[in-house]
């Protein structure tokens, strides 16, 4: 994988190494099998490095079109990390983790502003997103330290339900391959079904004793 050496981290005192991509890479799978399609329900998170980031379309990581083009909104779900404010923001001045549906960048309900939806301010940081019909959640942590808090867990935005989810696997790009985001990715992982709020929980609690640190 191109670049990957020059995103080194320690685990639990050993070194590991995380995706570092610039603007004009990524990375897609779409002969995915058995992710969510439709309005069926599914869950993700990731761990990403809080200091890398860019206000360009888009540092996704989730599900998103087999077509690699923008089929219209609904048709993706996946995490974004950034600060791009085209579509909306959180609040001060980023970086922000939203969800990106397609056409439009979300942190809570409506697109524009979310205030709910805090500036990150930590270097490594856990990234969670879900959705099953007419519901949808946003959580974000500390991946070193804490818990995880809720940054919105409420219906859809507008034109958003149902789903149409098509059950690609992006990393690093938009879902029609918008190339010009950069961003820092350690660990995720996306399954069908929606998670509760204490499986997540537990999955942050085994990112927090993996001891993440700088190398």
């Amino acid at each position: 994988m191109q670049n990957i050496a020059i995103a080194p981290i320690t685990l639990n005192g050993q070194k590991v190494y995380g995706m570092k991509i610039e603007a004009g890479m990524g990375y897609r799978k779409n002969g995915a099998v058995d992710t969510a399609t439709g309005n069926d329900p599914e869950g993700m998170y990731a761990v990403l490095d809080g200091t890398d980031y860019n206000d360009q379309c888009c540092f996704d990581y989730g599900n998103a079109e087999t077509s690699n083009t923008d089929t219209g909104a609904g048709h993706m779900e996946a995490i974004y990390f950034g600060t791009n404010t085209g579509w909306g923001k959180g609040t001060g001045d980023g970086p922000w983790i939203m969800a990106d549906l397609e056409d439009g960048l979300f942190g809570g309900k409506d697109a524009k502003y979310s205030s709910g939806d805090p500036s990150i301010t930590s270097r490594f940081v856990t990234a969670v997103l879900k959705g099953k019909p007419n519901q949808w959640a946003l959580r974000g942590g500390d991946s070193t330290t804490g818990d995880l808090s809720i940054y919105y867990n409420g219906e859809r935005p507008d034109g958003y339900n149902p789903m149409h989810n098509e059950g690609s696997i992006i990393l690093g790009i938009g879902g029609d391959n918008s190339p010009n985001a950069q961003g820092t990715f350690y660990d995720g992982v996306m399954t069908s079904g929606f998670p509760s709020d204490d499986t997540e929980n537990k999955v942050q609690a085994d990112i927090v004793a993996a001891k993440y640190a700088t190398y």
